[in-house]
C-alpha cells in the first residue's frame, strides 16, 4: 500500500479512494481492454476527468514520482495518460522543478511531421509514462517503445490504480519501475 508523504497529500488520497469507490468501480460483466473478463470495472476516465478529482490527481502523481531523479516530463498513450500528464504538469507548475507533459499516439500521424510523441521534447530526457489503471502493463509498455524510439528515456511507469493482474511485473520485467497511488486493498477489492 502507497501512502502519500504529507498529511494534506494523504487526506487528497484518500478522498480520492473515496470517489473512487463511490463513483468509478462498476459491478457487472465486463470485458478489459487486455480482453480479460472481470466482474467490475474502474472507469478512471470518469474522475481524471472530473473538477472534483483532476487537482488531486496531480497531487497524489506529483508526489508518487517525486523521488524518480532528473525527470523532465510525463505522459502516456492517449486517451487515459492525457488528463493525468495535463493534472501533474499544472501541479508541478507550483513547485521548483516543473514537468512538461507529453502525449504518445497509438500509431504516428500519417501528414504533417508523423510524430507519434506529441508535446515536451523528449529525445535525450528521463520521463515517466503515467496511467489511470493497467491491466496487463501493454499500454504503458506501448508509450514505452514510442518514447525509446523518440530517443527518450523512460524510467518509470505510475499508475493512480494497480489492477494487481500483472502490470507490474511487465513493467519490471521491460526493466521500468513501478509506481501506484491506490491498490485494491484500498478499494476494497479482489483482483481478478
Amino acid at each position: 500500500m502507497t501512502v502519500a508523504s504529507t498529511p494534506a497529500l494523504e487526506a487528497d488520497r484518500q478522498s480520492l479512494i473515496s470517489l473512487i469507490q463511490e463513483e468509478a468501480v462498476f459491478h457487472g460483466d465486463f470485458t478489459l481492454s487486455s480482453g480479460k473478463k472481470a466482474t467490475y470495472y474502474v472507469d478512471m476516465r470518469k474522475l481524471t476527468l472530473d473538477h472534483r478529482a483532476a487537482p488531486a490527481i496531480g497531487r497524489i502523481m506529483l508526489d508518487l514520482i517525486r523521488d524518480v531523479d532528473g525527470i523532465v516530463a510525463v505522459g502516456g498513450l492517449t486517451l487515459g495518460a492525457d488528463p493525468i500528464a495535463n493534472a501533474v504538469m499544472h501541479e508541478s507548475a507550483r513547485t521548483d522543478t516543473p514537468l512538461d507533459a507529453f502525449v504518445v499516439r497509438k500509431e504516428p500521424k500519417d501528414h504533417g511531421r508523423g510524430r507519434q510523441v506529441e508535446g515536451a521534447d523528449v529525445a535525450g530526457k528521463r520521463v515517466v509514462v503515467v496511467e489511470d489503471t493497467s491491466t496487463t502493463g501493454q499500454s504503458a509498455l506501448k508509450a514505452v517503445e514510442a518514447l525509446r524510439r523518440e530517443g527518450a528515456e523512460p524510467v518509470a511507469v505510475a499508475v493512480i490504480v494497480d489492477r494487481k493482474t500483472g502490470a507490474q511485473a511487465a513493467v519490471e520485467a521491460a526493466g521500468l519501475t513501478w509506481l501506484a497511488a491506490i491498490d485494491l486493498d484500498d478499494l476494497g477489492l479482489q483482483p481478478q
